[in-house]
């Protein structure tokens, strides 16, 4: 029997312990996709105790996939996500640690102890008073930005609406102590979604923030164009897209404006306007985005709000998400090979939620490679509901057999939380075993081993360091 995640954990062959242990383990971190608070970072915020960085702040804001198996588990939402005693909320987690066996919380958790608290003990209600003491003591030190430092990040990429100011980002830009390069990523969802009540309001807001009226879609894609400079000129070099569902259809413009003032004035859209009012901004933006060098990422699958009570409850983005099974492979491709077409396709990253579209997302991605440039359009890392060991196996084999893993730009937490960047070396332990087990396997030669650590570096760190330009 093995011991519980000991210095080995996830590494079964001696040519895994090689891989990880002298390639992978010693390598940067470039989060090229989070959800933390520029604010946080430049404020470098002092967390009260362990259960408000853990699992959120009693504001609606923190870490859903703990939040879903608390929920699992029958508590009652004030307790999970809401205004609840910090201790209560802490010791009904720990309660139910024991019961989350085979979920990667279990693994997740046991992690974010021992990386950042120094914490060996066995997350369960006998150590709940041990962990907590010792956590909120390391916590009188241990700020977002020592979070950061301690895992050697390099790099962060957080994501932001066109309208935000990016005050935050300016300060951080000017401040020498930050010993991490902080930049903005641009997340153009709400000029995109014209069907969604929401949608006149933002464009109200838009206006405002770049001074000028916005009454037709060419206004609207102006104003895109001139936040898309101003976000450039603060080290931005990504785009992120949620693309719950493809919609793309050849437009004119006179076709996709006359859809833009049925979304200003709240009249219902038909899916066939949203194909041609979508598909047409998303050659804009994607035009726009190849003049400066940019990558932008899709992200395409999920299936929101699914619990009407608890949306007018608590509102969105909360953990009442799931995995959409819409068919999208013919539009995708469409829109991709339109943007090739006239030689404007960025580089691009795509993520699926649904695991089914795997093997299709990588396959079509190799459609699209260019000359000089390594892995142009490519399969991002095994996304929310994926990130675990089947789903990051799965997206890694897949990767491996109809693409280039060693072409791949690595990991990212898509988190909100400043504990996550353990999951970077849980990815980081996984591929290292799937290489290893190929060398013992005799299916990858063992004179090519000083390739294969290279390879590991290059997927942990290098790649995405090239790839984007940092």
């Amino acid at each position: 029997m093995n011991k519980f995640m000991d210095k080995d954990f996830l590494l079964d062959t001696e040519t895994a312990k090689m891989l990880y242990h002298c390639h992978a383990e010693k390598m940067p971190i470039i989060d090229y996709h989070c959800h933390l608070q520029p604010k946080e970072i430049y404020e470098d915020k002092k967390f009260r105790n362990l259960a408000e960085v853990w699992l959120g702040a009693g504001d609606r804001y923190g870490d859903h996939y703990k939040w879903r198996a608390l929920r699992a588990r029958g508590y009652e939402e004030d307790s999970i996500s809401g205004p609840e005693d910090d201790y209560k909320k802490y010791l009904q987690f720990v309660e139910s640690m024991p019961y989350f066996v085979g979920n990667p919380l279990y693994h997740w958790s046991h992690l974010e102890m021992r990386r950042y608290f120094g914490i060996e003990e066995i997350i369960n209600p006998a150590n709940a008073e041990t962990i907590w003491n010792k956590a909120n003591k390391a916590l009188e030190t241990l700020t977002a930005r020592e979070m950061m430092y301690k895992f050697n990040v390099k790099t962060v990429c957080t994501t932001d609406d066109p309208v935000d100011s990016l005050e935050w980002h300016k300060k951080m830009n000017a401040d020498k102590t930050l010993k991490v390069s902080v930049r903005p990523a641009f997340r153009p969802d709400k000029a995109i979604n014209v069907e969604l009540g929401w949608f006149a309001d933002w464009v109200r807001t838009l206006s405002k923030t770049v001074g000028k009226e916005i009454n037709t879609l060419e206004h609207l894609c102006a104003a895109l164009s001139e936040r898309i400079a101003y976000f450039d000129s603060l080290g931005c070099r990504l785009s992120d897209h949620a693309l719950d569902v493809v919609h793309y259809a050849a437009a004119t413009y006179d076709e996709a404006n006359a859809v833009f003032n049925k979304g200003m004035s709240g009249r219902p859209i038909t899916e066939e306007e949203q194909d041609k009012y979508k598909g047409y901004v998303l050659l804009y933006l994607g035009r726009e985005y190849a003049k400066y060098g940019w990558v932008q990422q899709y992200h395409i699958g999920a299936l929101r709000n699914n619990s009407k009570s608890m949306l007018e409850k608590i509102g969105p983005d909360t953990g009442f998400d799931a995995i959409e099974d819409a068919v999208y492979m013919q539009k995708l491709s469409a829109l991709l090979g339109e943007l090739d077409r006239d030689g404007n396709l960025p580089k691009t990253i795509l993520y699926c939620l649904n695991p089914r579209d795997n093997y299709a997302l990588t396959v079509l991605a190799g459609c699209f490679q260019k000359e000089g440039v390594k892995g142009r359009v490519q399969v991002g890392t095994a996304w929310w509901f994926l990130d675990q060991l089947d789903g990051m196996r799965q997206n890694l084999e897949t990767l491996m057999q109809t693409g280039l893993i060693a072409q791949s730009v690595g990991m990212l937490t898509d988190s909100r939380s400043f504990l996550a960047y353990p999951r970077h070396e849980y990815y980081r332990r996984l591929i290292c075993s799937m290489l290893g087990r190929l060398v013992e396997s005799g299916q990858y030669p063992a004179s090519e081993l000083e390739t294969l650590g290279k390879i590991v570096e290059d997927v942990c760190y290098n790649n995405a360091a090239e790839y984007f330009g940092f």
